[in-house]
């Protein structure tokens, strides 16, 4: 198992503003749907913790650095890596580029939480352990 997450996401009409550069908000939607693949990479489907096991991810802090513009019908390639597991969180980088230059990274905490109490829970042992799998050294990293 890589663990260096990796997909790709072409830039729709939708994501961009009148210009045709991307919009910031469309890349925090997209970015979502990155962590929700992640997720299911992991054998952690969100339609399944969420509607059987009743507990979530939210996000609980997220910094962007912007670089260079992005346009429509670009694909951008989304990488992720784990840095830190603590007891109910977990900090993960992404980097997005297109081609061989990075277009915006991110770092981002998302929280393990009871979906009906609404507070944080430890992860699970099954989650954890996958996650813990994933923990990549600033040198595996590479960004």
């Amino acid at each position: 198992m890589d663990k260096i997450f990796i997909t790709e996401r072409e830039l729709r009409f939708g994501d961009c503003d009148i210009s045709g550069t991307a919009y910031f908000p469309s890349y925090l939607d997209i970015l979502n749907g990155v962590n929700e693949e992640f997720w299911a990479s992991l054998g952690f489907a969100w339609h399944d913790i969420i509607w059987n096991e009743r507990w979530g991810t939210p996000t609980v802090h997220l910094s962007c650095d912007f670089s260079k513009p992005s346009f429509f019908g670009e694909t951008l390639r989304f990488e992720l890596g784990v840095v830190k597991v603590g007891r109910s969180s977990v900090t993960v980088r992404h980097r997005i580029s297109c081609g061989d230059e990075v277009r915006w990274s991110s770092t981002q905490v998302l929280a393990a939480s009871d979906l009906d109490k609404h507070t944080s829970i430890p992860w699970p042992d099954a989650m954890r352990a996958a996650l813990e799998a994933r923990l990549t050294s600033a040198d595996e990293l590479g960004f």
